[in-house]
């Protein structure tokens, strides 16, 4: 059922091998089961999940330059969007950044056998390295604000229509509308 609603939703917009929709199920199984006792994501329906959570993060992923890139996904909470661009892109070195620890600890079981993501268990203000491009989904513009400028040069949100706020030193390019729903856009950002 996930295979299929995963690529009902991505005709024409992603192709992935049947490789890797099996590490995406896997971790879709996974997720299922750690969220009947660690609360890493309100959205629990099939449908919802793959849409809302697979299908904005291998959008995201398809949209990042081409080539090797050094990504870190800001607040991943349950993986989102950087495992799934991990998956889509393993010429990409991706870091995780998640400070609560339980959360941490999934991302850590979630992501083995995946060669190309790292666990950072902390606040991300803490994290000191530079990469070239930060991503994140669900985290408040606020929280980002004093984040972003300091991690890469370049940013790529997923969020709503509300653009992102001039305080966080970026150049923001007209949104990217998602091909789901209403109100949901791919915002891409260079550092001012």
């Amino acid at each position: 059922m996930f295979a299929e609603a995963l690529a009902a939703r991505l005709a024409g917009i992603v192709e992935l091998t049947p490789e890797r929709v099996g590490l995406l199920e896997s971790h879709y199984r996974l997720l299922e089961l750690w969220n009947r006792t660690i609360n890493l994501s309100a959205i629990t329906g099939l449908e919802e999940c793959v849409e809302r959570h697979y299908c904005e993060a291998l959008f995201l992923g398809a949209h990042l330059p081409a080539g090797p890139l050094r990504i870190a996904d800001v607040g991943s909470g349950a993986g989102f969007p950087g495992l799934p661009v991990a998956v889509l892109r393993p010429e990409c070195s991706v870091t995780l950044i998640e400070s609560h620890q339980r959360k941490a600890v999934f991302l850590r079981e979630a992501s083995r056998g995946l060669r190309n993501v790292r666990i950072v268990a902390r606040r991300a203000e803490d994290v000191t390295e530079e990469f070239e491009v930060a991503i994140s989904r669900a985290v408040s513009y606020k929280d980002l604000t004093s984040i972003l400028k300091g991690l890469a040069p370049k940013a790529d949100l997923l969020s709503g229509a509300e653009e992102p706020p001039a305080g966080m030193g970026f150049e923001w390019k007209k949104p990217v509308p998602l091909p789901w729903g209403k109100a949901r856009f791919l915002w891409t950002g260079t550092r001012m």
